[in-house]
């Protein structure tokens, strides 16, 4: 409670500085808006998902939901611009890739979609042709976290904002976590509220789409978080949660909001060991994470993380094979039966593009 107190103040007390990156950003956006910094666009379908603040609204699962609802229809693909990966440029994963190579969640990618193109590329505007070289049959793209990378026109901007901290809220870096202008949810054609509560009501739904105030022709959508069945990291089994059961949860994501309140659900009790976002795990953590299990003192007890953890964790694979440490995946499902009308959306999007003139 002290601790969120502090950083509260400490924030309030940086308003002058969220006061000056405002400035900047809006000239930045100024700048787009009048063609004076400018933009690309390509002959085929690009779809953009993104958001305006950092921290953690789903852009992952929601890359992961559109890769899954795609890939049997279009050739498509995926790239990322592979954040705190050790190397730089364009790179195209291939089986031999890993996490420090092109980032974790575009391995995450890669590891689930193994016949998807997954690249990653700092540049985007580079990147989409060298992708379009290696694979020229490609039919659609999916821009990870790159609503704010202008550089690029996506034809089909997926905005995503979370329930808990929804962007009419929020304020700019450093006070806030809003990293572009509010105003730049204009730019979207789809906007979603993510991790909402699963029992949310209409009356909500309404009062929050009021908030937002969409655009003309914009479809707002709402989701919350669904969780899958744990598996092994390592070895081939399951093990479901349980309120007999003890959790070390070991996490190095934005927001773990969602998982603590799992667990706050469906364990006896948890115990957290948290990192920075995209931390890259080290011996030393290993043997931290092992020796705070070890201290649990009761025999029915779990490790548990998340699948953007694990692709950062699995190097160590050949450590923890007697360790139960399982993973939890996750996945976008839509509120209010409005799935399919998203996934029309989507589609319709590809079989309708028409190339620039």
């Amino acid at each position: 409670m002290f601790s969120n107190f502090f950083l509260k103040s400490f924030r309030i007390l940086l308003f002058p500085f969220a006061l000056l990156y405002w400035g900047v950003i809006s000239l930045r956006d100024l700048l787009f808006r009048k063609k004076i910094l400018s933009s690309t666009s390509y002959g085929l379908p690009l779809i953009c998902v993104g958001n305006l603040s950092v921290g953690g609204t789903g852009k992952s699962p929601m890359v992961e939901y559109l890769v899954g609802l795609l890939k049997d229809r279009f050739k498509v693909a995926t790239l990322s611009r592979g954040y705190k990966r050790k190397t730089r440029g364009y790179a195209l994963a291939n089986p031999d890739t890993s996490a420090l190579e092109i980032g974790d969640e575009p391995m995450q990618f890669h590891l689930k979609f193994p016949d998807v193109p997954v690249a990653v590329g700092e540049k985007r505007v580079e990147a989409v042709p060298q992708l379009l070289h290696d694979r020229p049959d490609t039919q659609a793209i999916i821009l990870d976290d790159a609503f704010q990378h202008r550089s690029v026109t996506a034809g089909l901007n997926i905005l995503l904002t979370d329930h808990a901290n929804l962007f009419t809220r929020d304020f700019y870096l450093p006070t806030g976590d809003l990293r572009d202008l509010k105003s730049g949810y204009k730019r979207a054609q789809i906007i979603i509220v993510t991790k909402c509560p699963p029992d949310l009501s209409v009356a909500e739904k309404e009062k929050i789409i009021r908030e937002i105030r969409p655009q003309e022709g914009q479809s707002v959508y709402f989701s919350f978080i669904e969780y899958g069945e744990t598996y092994h990291l390592k070895a081939n089994r399951s093990s479901g949660l349980s309120d007999k059961k003890e959790v070390l949860l070991v996490t190095g994501i934005a927001n773990p909001r969602p998982l603590k309140k799992l667990l706050e659900e469906q364990s006896k009790v948890y115990y957290m060991m948290q990192y920075p976002d995209h931390h890259i795990f080290t011996v030393d953590d290993l043997k931290d994470i092992r020796k705070r299990f070890d201290e649990m003192e009761t025999t029915n007890k779990m490790i548990l993380t998340t699948e953007k953890d694990a692709v950062r964790l699995v190097k160590f694979s050949d450590d923890i094979t007697d360790l139960p440490l399982y993973v939890l995946p996750v996945k976008h499902s839509f509120l209010f039966n409005e799935g399919p009308r998203f996934d029309e959306q989507v589609i319709r999007f590809i079989l309708d593009f028409k190339k620039p003139v």
